[in-house]
């Protein structure tokens, strides 16, 4: 199998909310000294990133909040949710080209040479159908879904987020569907934004019983991932997918300034790699895994970098 795509560039590095924030622009270029470090580069392949089209935009999202990210984008003034979300001169661009980048990689792994792809801007997962929400203005994950049933007919999917955050703009947006398995394991929902996530949330009617939340108390270690993991995989295993898209947020780490959990990047590889078998044997290898949180610099280098390895094996 052909290496791993990475796809790295300043247009995505654009996508970050200032000097000092959190969700700073300097996040691609943390994980990707790392990388450097390590000498990952000399095994991955990388490519630059592309901007999404506005149609290919609302396939999740709607046309009335489209046309406000692009206004405010013009003015740079603003917030685009409440209040954890500001605008910034240029946040379209930069939004669009998040999601333009995933489903590139998507085409990629789908008809191209590389069925292992990373992005480490994306995995924007709290970004409602018509609103941002926590730092993420257009959701890729929930527009890569939209873009694999209309574009490419697949219907099967697995969608993993082991983000400290629970993925609620995607985990809401497709809780009826049946044909997406959910994985979301994250720090309860008590003590964390978004307060949402709760065990007993499995999907709604036809979709009951293809999801599973895993919310996790403060202080979750690694011993508490792989306890839980083989009843996350049997569930992914029951589904069968036909793709695997891995929201691989390093806010799980240890020392993250705005979670509580206690992971390290040790549980991040062990995911990922388990998801390759996974993927190998039911997807044919393909496997997307978008960067998600991570408000540590170091923590998201090494937990990024463990995927990216992860990703490696059998390559």
């Amino acid at each position: 199998m052909p290496p791993p795509l990475v796809y790295i560039g300043p247009e995505l590095a654009a996508y970050g909310f200032g000097e000092g924030h959190p969700f700073g622009p300097d996040r691609m270029n943390a994980f990707w000294h790392e990388a450097l470090r390590q000498g990952l580069h000399k095994h991955v392949s990388m490519t630059a990133p592309v901007m999404a089209t506005r149609a290919a935009i609302e396939r999740f999202h709607t046309p009335e909040y489209v046309t406000r990210v692009i206004e405010l984008s013009i003015s740079g003034e603003g917030f685009l949710d409440y209040g954890d979300t500001p605008a910034f001169t240029g946040v379209y661009e930069a939004a669009a080209t998040v999601v333009g980048t995933v489903l590139a990689a998507a085409e990629e792994a789908l008809t191209g040479h590389h069925r292992r792809c990373f992005i480490p801007i994306a995995g924007l997962h709290h970004a409602r159908r018509n609103s941002a929400a926590g730092f993420c203005v257009f959701n890729d994950a929930g527009t890569l879904i939209e873009t694999l049933r209309s574009k490419y007919g697949i219907r099967r999917i697995a969608y993993v987020d082991i983000d400290a955050h629970h993925g609620d703009g995607v985990f809401y947006a497709f809780e009826a569907d049946p044909d997406l398995c959910i994985i979301d394991i994250h720090e309860d929902g008590a003590h964390l934004y978004p307060g949402t996530g709760s065990a007993d949330e499995t999907g709604v009617g036809c979709a009951a019983g293809s999801k599973l939340n895993i919310p996790l108390k403060p202080g979750a270690n690694d011993e508490d991932i792989l306890r839980i993991w083989p009843d996350a995989e049997a569930l992914i295993r029951r589904s069968e997918p036909e793709f695997i898209i891995f929201q691989c947020g390093a806010d799980s780490i240890t020392n993250d300034p705005i979670t509580h959990l206690r992971l390290t990047p040790a549980a991040h590889a062990h995911v990922a790699s388990r998801l390759c078998t996974i993927a190998d044997e039911y997807c044919n290898g393909r496997l997307i895994a978008l960067g998600g949180g991570g408000y540590n610099r170091e923590n998201l280098a090494r937990a990024w970098c463990a995927v990216l390895k992860a990703l490696l094996q059998g390559c």
